[in-house]
């Protein structure tokens, strides 16, 4: 028939469809990384949530950025492990308004929180703290929230010693660890007042994660703290990690 085009059927439908067009193709790779981010924010927003509803006060902390911080201090010296602002202590909260305006406002922001108010923590050496769960794990009333932080480090939430309104009613322990002395503790790191850690899913800038311990999250009770260093001293032990012999009484 006259004008009638030769193209196979199949070949003009393609055709018609847009050159070299196949609606059958997969969504672009920067629709998929752009879907897995957004499922990533939205799991930061649901772990930092979790917390804070845990009676953790959360306050914004710095992100990995290229090969550093991404905060305005050249040479941080701990880049991605430390609160955006130096008032943080008074900044870290529970309300939930407020955590979720630093969600959206801080769209890539790690989360700290402040250690002894409703909970301390003890930090210990990734390969005691393996130790110690499996010691911990059969009895409830020890193990409490549980957090690795990347492939060295553990992170074990109990109760707080508290705020005592009388200074002179706080006991002091060797191992308390705040930000500036966490070097001076290689075994267990006792964060209470004045200290925090990274909670998860914070991002490290060597590409590691904080993650909470399958089934370990803030959701559980706190244990007592002394209970709970008592089974991570002797993994420290096992492991070499043992306090000076000036710090005999470090859990009176």
């Amino acid at each position: 028939m006259a004008g009638k085009s030769r193209l196979p059927g199949w070949l003009r439908r393609r055709t018609e469809g847009g050159q070299g067009a196949d609606r059958t193709a997969k969504p672009p790779r920067t629709t998929r990384a752009s879907a897995r981010a957004a499922a990533l924010d939205l799991r930061r927003d649901e772990l930092i949530k979790a917390a804070a509803a845990a009676a953790f006060p959360v306050a914004p902390a710095a992100h990995p950025e290229g090969f550093g911080c991404s905060c305005d201090r050249i040479g941080c010296p701990i880049p991605a492990l430390h609160p955006v602002s130096l008032a943080w202590q008074t900044q870290a909260t529970c309300d939930p308004e407020r955590v979720e305006q630093w969600l959206r406002g801080q769209p890539l922001a790690n989360f700290v929180t402040a250690t002894g108010v409703g909970h301390d923590v003890l930090d210990v050496p990734a390969e005691a703290g393996r130790l110690a769960l499996e010691r911990l794990s059969p009895d409830s009333a020890t193990l409490g929230p549980v957090a690795a932080l990347g492939e060295d480090r553990m992170l074990f939430f109990t109760a707080s010693r508290g705020t005592p309104a009388e200074e002179e009613e706080w006991w002091p322990c060797e191992l308390d660890c705040h930000p500036e002395t966490a070097d001076e503790h290689p075994g267990i790191r006792w964060h209470c007042r004045g200290s925090y850690v990274l909670l998860p899913p914070s991002r490290l800038p060597d590409g590691q994660t904080v993650q909470w311990l399958p089934g370990r999250g803030p959701e559980l009770p706190l244990p007592d703290p002394l209970m709970v260093l008592d089974i991570l001293s002797d993994a420290c032990a096992h492991f070499g990690y043992e306090p000076e012999a000036d710090q005999a009484a470090w859990a009176r």
